[in-house]
């Protein structure tokens, strides 16, 4: 197994114990908590905007966010990182959540354009050589595909992105009791 496998592979269960450590560093409080729900609520609706186009191995998606970045659930993932570290307030926690992100999935996105290189080949290179790979693009794509999708709330729920926001909101939750402990 390589280490490109390796850590697509254990990145959830990774994140399990990097949450137990992140957690017992932070010192959330009231104001952090707010900022960072809203924060992390900004990278939940980019990843529901992403999984309701998204249709796993089955097409190459290459529309609505697809065709400004080519991994915009990893994106709005970063973005909801990014809010959970602010609502931790501790830059302990924050420094090793956000160098988590970035090194972990830098190596995921590697592995999973082999894979959609291997499935999709030449489709995937030009879809690659004018899509960034993950800063999103401004401007607005300069022609539609020929395969264009509508956003499908059925493809939501087939992707089980619920599952994100259910996650942030119990760790908005575990913050909340976290801080009430110490401030009792």
């Amino acid at each position: 197994m390589t280490p490109l496998d390796f850590f697509a592979r254990q990145r959830v269960r990774i994140g399990y114990i990097l949450a137990v450590v992140v957690l017992y560093f932070s010192r959330p409080a009231p104001r952090p908590i707010l900022i960072g729900a809203c924060v992390g609520l900004l990278g939940l609706a980019i990843r529901a905007y992403a999984a309701g186009y998204l249709h796993k191995q089955a097409v190459l998606t290459t529309t609505g966010p697809y065709a400004r970045t080519r991994n915009p659930l990893y994106f709005g993932s970063s973005i909801l990182a990014l809010g959970a570290a602010i609502a931790m307030n501790s830059w302990l926690s924050a420094a090793l959540l956000l160098l988590y992100f970035a090194l972990v999935y830098t190596l995921v996105m590697r592995r999973e354009e082999i894979e959609l290189r291997g499935h999709h080949g030449s489709a995937f290179d030009a879809y690659a050589n004018s899509v960034p790979l993950f800063f999103p693009k401004l401007a607005a794509p300069s022609q539609p595909t020929a395969t264009a999708a509508t956003f499908s709330w059925s493809q939501y729920r087939k992707n089980h992105e619920y599952q994100a926001t259910l996650g942030f909101l119990f760790l908005l939750l575990l913050l909340v009791i976290i801080w009430r402990l110490h401030s009792a």
